[in-house]
């Protein structure tokens, strides 16, 4: 059998999937411990939540896009509501992304890239909030895909026309 007979013209498979990093970097970090700056008193309870935002956009170079990952982490103490920490961090990625169909890239650039960038993220997280004078924050695996997903329905709710409650004109 030659090369060319087991692959015959309908059973061409697609270009593989190519994506590499082709850089990191931080674009902006902040980390305000309020807990020594305003003295909370009494028993410290931590209450930690986590907002997480993305970016994609192509960048002039054929084939490449930049991935921002915003996090704004926030700890409160569960007593009384008062601010802990304050840690923003905006985290990029350079992506080099070939062979993704058009109709997939989208959710491919904001659910892989970021994927692949978090665990850069998380030792950030939890080398600032030690050396800010906090145990380790060890932030739990985020969910791209669900989160694509949210974004997704929340753009499509934002998109369907408000209902007429009267004609708001003037005569």
């Amino acid at each position: 059998m030659s090369e060319t007979e087991g692959n015959g013209a309908g059973a061409q498979q697609p270009p593989q999937v190519r994506m590499q990093i082709l850089g990191q970097y931080i674009r902006d970090l902040s980390f305000e411990n309020v807990l020594v700056q305003k003295g909370v008193q009494g028993e410290v309870t931590p209450d930690i939540s986590v907002q997480v935002g993305l970016d994609a956009r192509k960048r002039p170079t054929e084939h490449q896009f930049e991935i921002i990952c915003k996090f704004t982490i926030n700890s409160k103490n569960k007593n009384d509501g008062a601010t802990l920490f304050l840690l923003e961090i905006d985290y990029g990625g350079v992506f080099h992304v070939e062979n993704v169909p058009e109709d997939q890239l989208h959710p491919f650039l904001l659910i892989e890239c970021p994927r692949m960038l978090f665990p850069y993220i998380r030792r950030i997280v939890s080398d600032m909030t030690r050396d800010g004078g906090f145990p380790p924050l060890n932030l739990e695996p985020v969910d791209f895909v669900a989160l694509y997903r949210q974004e997704i329905a929340r753009r499509a709710q934002e998109a369907q026309p408000a209902p007429n409650v009267g004609n708001g004109g003037t005569a």
